[in-house]
């Protein structure tokens, strides 16, 4: 923050950026935006500008005690940051921007069992994921409509779409569409493909540009250069609009003032000692298959990855999250006790109040039940602790609680991440298993060959002939027949 009276314009960075007055009293009275933060700064500070200036922004002059620049890549960052300052802070100065008018905002509804891809321009406190905003609308319009494709997405408005749903889609729409409305695909390989997608729209999209320059390629060979011009220009909306840039979701307009969420979650949950390591557990199992759980480890409220870890469920029968919760938490903690490494502050359970019991038996088992340990709900974020059952609410906006959050949504990611692996795994050996002539030696060949089942349904006959001595190409026909049917 600098003081008004010491404005110098070779202090101020000539690039594009974003620009806030203060008041004497540190209240943010407007936020501007700049291509040169330098030249429109020294505009403000000109004698000249005063005395001709009409009565509104003379009286905005007279009362600036203090500014503050932020400096970004490109003059678009610059008006996305300038309209996340302006609607949380409604400066006095300011011609308020309109929700209704401004840019598109990417809607992932996870509130509902099989969540859509939409576009708004209303952030809304409902559960949903919200990505953006996004300046072009064009741009975003399309790479909406190519992943609601891609991904095999439902358009149909229905919370949970049945067959009278199925009866109103078009060819087109079936085609691409993975169909929940007739149990064509289970919720949970339904919400795996939302993950995937989700994935994209946080800006890691070089594996589907790499699909899609690919097919680019082979269009061009074939001359089908309109396929290849459209394959073009979905790559390019996916550049301009999902490319990993900066985020101004939690920008603070001052980052010196900005909350610690670690010091936030000590004061509201009135802890004796800063959470300063926190651990949080989550369970995974599909259908009582391939139970398994994943631990993360936060340091001072940031992610220490190399500290995650997964386990297998080793002990229990079927699908029992409370059980499978006691045993990753004794495992857990016993081992640490046994090698004499630290414990952590506090311990999250990803659930209510039976998997906080449930991890509570093990901690009290091995004589460490005095570390804080909690239970977050995700149905209206209550934390469930030993002497609270009937839950505590933090407020939507406090550090700690998006801290927890954060830690609940790491750990759920890490866990589902390795049951897909496992799940991948289990379906790439059954399907090899399932077809005649193909028995344990020369599955394993296939898989090491080619890596995986998705890439054999991608050879030719004569590539899978070649890759498994005296198979022939009759063979690798039946198994090419086999896997798209599967």
């Amino acid at each position: 923050m600098n003081e008004r009276d010491e404005f110098s314009s070779r202090k101020i960075t000539p690039q594009p950026g974003v620009y806030v007055f203060r008041d004497r009293f540190a209240k943010v009275i407007y936020v501007g935006k700049a291509k040169s933060l330098r030249k429109r700064l020294s505009s403000y500070f000109q004698a000249s500008r005063l005395a001709t200036a009409d009565p509104k922004l003379r009286s905005l002059i007279n009362s600036i005690a203090f500014y503050e620049t932020y400096e970004v890549n490109s003059e678009s960052e610059a008006l996305l940051l300038e309209s996340r300052f302006i609607k949380e802070y409604s400066p006095h100065y300011n011609i308020l921007m309109r929700d209704d008018k401004n840019f598109y905002l990417v809607k992932v509804t996870l509130n509902e069992p099989y969540p859509r891809l939409l576009l708004t321009r209303v952030r809304k406190d409902d559960n949903s994921a919200y990505f953006g905003p996004f300046p072009c609308s064009s741009a975003i319009r399309s790479t909406v409509d190519f992943l609601t494709r891609y991904f095999k997405l439902r358009t149909c408005t229905s919370r949970i779409p049945d067959l009278s749903d199925r009866k109103h889609c078009k060819e087109q729409i079936l085609r691409n569409c993975s169909a929940p409305c007739d149990q064509s695909v289970s919720q949970e390989q339904y919400r795996e493909s939302v993950d995937d997608m989700i994935k994209v729209l946080d800006g890691h999209i070089a594996e589907i540009v790499a699909d899609l320059t690919e097919a680019m390629q082979n269009h061009v060979e074939k001359l089908q250069f309109e396929k290849a011009a459209l394959n073009r220009d979905i790559i390019t909306n996916l550049k301009s609009s999902l490319k990993q840039r900066r985020n101004f979701v939690n920008a603070s307009i001052n980052p010196e003032h900005k909350e610690d969420p670690v010091a936030d979650l000590k004061k509201r949950l009135e802890l004796k000692d800063s959470p300063t390591i926190i651990e949080c557990f989550d369970n995974s199992n599909f259908q009582g298959t391939h139970a398994v759980a994943s631990m993360v480890r936060f340091v001072k409220g940031k992610p220490d990855n190399k500290s995650y870890r997964h386990f297998k469920i080793k002990t229990v029968e079927g699908p029992d999250d409370f059980a499978s919760m006691k045993e990753i938490v004794l495992r857990r903690y016993s081992r640490l006790l046994k090698e004499n490494r630290p414990l952590p502050d506090l311990i999250l359970i990803d659930g209510g109040k039976g998997q906080l019991s449930s991890a509570l038996q093990s901690l009290d088992a091995l004589g460490i039940g005095e570390i804080p340990c909690y239970g977050l709900a995700k149905k209206y974020e209550l934390l469930y602790s030993r002497d609270d059952s009937e839950g505590k609410i933090l407020p939507r906006s406090s550090a700690g609680l998006k801290m927890l959050q954060h830690l609940r949504d790491e750990s759920h990611r890490f866990a589902i991440t390795f049951h897909r692996k496992l799940r991948q795994k289990q379906v790439a050996n059954s399907l090899l298993d399932d077809i005649a002539g193909i028995g344990k030696k020369r599955k394993m060949t296939l898989l090491k060959h080619f890596g995986s089942v998705r890439e054999i349904r991608k050879a030719s006959p004569q590539d899978i002939a070649d890759a498994v001595p005296g198979l022939g190409e009759k063979c690798a026909h039946l198994i090419l027949d086999h896997l798209k049917k599967n």
